[in-house]
């Protein structure tokens, strides 16, 4: 479950990155990489950071876990 953990906050990131150069400067940089023949490898970027957000989410109930189980200790 760590691996995942890494791999969705990872896509989030970059997610998040992109979204602050399309903010400030109206830049998307996934879809300048991939403008080419290779308009769809973008299309799957961004679908994967929007499932990595969803699945950021559960972060919120296993951030609550850690934190009884510390306080029961």
């Amino acid at each position: 479950m760590k691996i995942l953990d890494y791999i969705a906050l990872t896509l989030v990131i970059i997610g998040a990155i992109n979204w602050g150069l399309v903010g400030f400067f109206n830049f998307d940089l996934v879809t300048a990489i991939f403008n080419g023949g290779a308009v769809w490898v973008a299309r799957i970027i961004f679908a994967l950071v929007g499932i990595a957000g969803l699945y950021g989410l559960s972060l919120y109930s296993r951030m609550d876990e850690k934190t009884e189980t510390a306080t029961q200790k």
